[in-house]
């Protein structure tokens, strides 16, 4: 006897489960699909959207998160001594003040940071995952749900801004998020929303996905979310960088006080590291990523 071919070992898996219990309560019949090509779709999802778990936690822990001043630690005026033996002449114990939060970044706010950032990886996976249970197990749609991308990094550089140097708190943008869901479920349970959408029209639709399919794309480019292959530039505003995180410093507008001293501009908020000062296009992350692309292209 013949062995069975691969193929119609699929056939027969599709057959069974499409007649099975999991089959009818997901209509694969009636949707003329099959387990193998759910299967396979689910996977191509998930491989696609499997990045939001670690940049959605990253861009909004950019923001500073509820990390504050007050997270700083005391540091001597020697980076090389320890605080404790931080005495003499020529050693001052420095206390933490609102620079703390920007490079070179205070270790007390680093660790701040990280501990934001795992509970963000944390709540990004919660919260996919009750999206997705609802969206399969009660909709009955093959459709995946996680954070918007886009928005993120809108609440984190241009509302709360980079480690909270905008003018409106982290809590205070968080409720106004909270506000706005609770205003989008209502209109949506009503179907005001459907209705809304028919009012936009169709190229505006199109041209949007459009739109934010390439702001994706340039937060994927830049420095700290993404490979580094493009940067700040005075005269362009972006250029080529692709340089390591020793060659990178942030950039703030700032006035000039009469003491000679600076204070950050009424209004404005410091930026990641994105300006790139030498080595450029030598960035070890920059060529891991485009050679990764390689590979996913092909594989594709």
């Amino acid at each position: 006897m013949e062995p069975h071919s691969p193929k119609k070992f699929l056939t027969r898996l599709n057959s069974a489960v499409a007649n099975g219990r999991i089959g009818k309560r997901f209509r694969l019949t009636e949707r003329n699909s099959t387990f193998t090509t759910e299967l396979r779709a689910g996977t191509a999802t998930f491989l696609t959207m499997a990045y939001i778990l670690a940049v959605n936690a990253s861009i909004l822990a950019d923001s500073g998160g509820p990390c504050s001043v007050s997270d700083c630690v005391p540091l001597c005026s020697d980076p090389s001594v320890p605080l404790s033996n931080c005495t003499g002449s020529t050693q001052r114990v420095i206390q933490p003040d609102v620079s703390c939060k920007f490079d070179p970044v205070n270790p007390g706010y680093a660790s701040c940071l990280e501990k934001v950032r795992k509970d963000l990886i944390v709540a990004t996976v919660a919260s996919s995952l009750i999206g997705c249970v609802i969206m399969g197990a009660f909709a009955n749609l093959p459709l995946a749900l996680a954070p918007g991308m886009g928005t993120n990094a809108y609440f984190a550089y241009t509302v709360v801004g980079f480690h909270g140097s905008g003018s409106i708190s982290y809590k205070n943008a968080l409720a106004a998020v909270f506000i706005e869901g609770l205003i989008f479920l209502f209109i949506s349970a009503i179907g005001f929303r459907a209705k809304l959408a028919k009012l936009v029209p169709k190229p505006v639709r199109i041209s949007s996905s459009a739109g934010i399919g390439l702001f994706l794309a340039f937060i994927g480019l830049q420095n700290n979310q993404g490979i580094g292959l493009i940067g700040y530039n005075p005269s362009t505003l972006v250029t080529l960088a692709g340089c390591p995180s020793s060659s990178r410093i942030s950039v703030a507008p700032v006035l000039e006080l009469a003491n000679s001293s600076v204070s950050l501009m009424p209004g404005g908020t410091v930026s990641s590291d994105i300006f790139c000062l030498r080595n450029r296009m030598e960035s070890p992350t920059l060529w891991l990523g485009i050679v990764g692309f390689v590979i996913i292209a092909y594989c594709l």
